[in-house]
């Protein structure tokens, strides 16, 4: 075997031993393939861990925890409940064995590894973002930049996930892509609120009513 025929070995060798460590990781992340169909309505926060559930139960997960990254508040300005209080400490991995955070810090950092590529449903596919022909990048989560419940005022989460009607949410681009060149436009958990909670509100602005789900690890 000459030279050249080594290092090439050498090379699939690599790729075939990183494929294969990167399919020991069980899925730990996805973006939901559909909403509930009404809206920003998910039947409160227990419904929205049990859409997750149901999709991920659908494709084979062993995991039955799931929970949605998704904060509430609590009128009179008492504390809520913080998407990333409900997730765990990491790691989180996607469908096709990719990381996606380390650990909290990692993912409400600049170093989280979500966008097109890597936020993808549980059956491992891509979900329509900005440039699409249909835009479904705006992510349902109630929350800050930090993953913590809005103090910016007012309703942020549809009446903590009961509304289809007048209100609004606060969501993210898992695309990372948004119409200004900032960091808030394009963070992946805290963009912008939607334009109100209906089903056809939230297609309005880019949305479908998706959302993050995540196993508590």
């Amino acid at each position: 075997m000459n030279r050249f025929a080594r290092i090439t070995m050498a090379g699939i060798s690599l790729i075939w031993i990183a494929t294969a460590q990167a399919q020991q990781h069980d899925m730990t992340f996805f973006v939901t393939s559909a909403g509930k169909g009404n809206g920003a309505d998910l039947g409160g926060i227990e419904g929205a861990d049990a859409h997750c559930n149901a999709l991920a139960k659908a494709v084979g997960s062993k995991h039955t925890d799931w929970k949605a990254y998704l904060s509430t508040w609590l009128p009179g300005g008492d504390t809520g409940v913080s998407a990333r209080e409900r997730i765990g400490k990491g790691p989180w991995y996607n469908a096709k064995g990719a990381m996606i955070a380390k650990n909290l810090e990692d993912l409400h950092s600049e170093h989280a590894n979500i966008n097109k590529q890597t936020a993808l449903t549980e059956k491992g596919e891509a979900v329509p973002g900005r440039g699409d022909q249909v835009n479904m990048h705006d992510i349902l989560t109630g929350s800050d930049p930090q993953g913590r419940f809005s103090t910016a005022g007012g309703d942020t989460t549809c009446g903590n996930w009961t509304k289809s009607g007048e209100g609004s949410a606060i969501v993210g681009h898992h695309d990372r892509q948004g119409l200004k060149d900032s960091w808030h436009m394009k963070s992946w958990n805290s963009s912008h609120g939607s334009r109100g909670c209906s089903q056809d509100q939230l297609k309005a602005s880019g949305g479908a009513g998706l959302l993050y789900c995540f196993v508590p690890n």
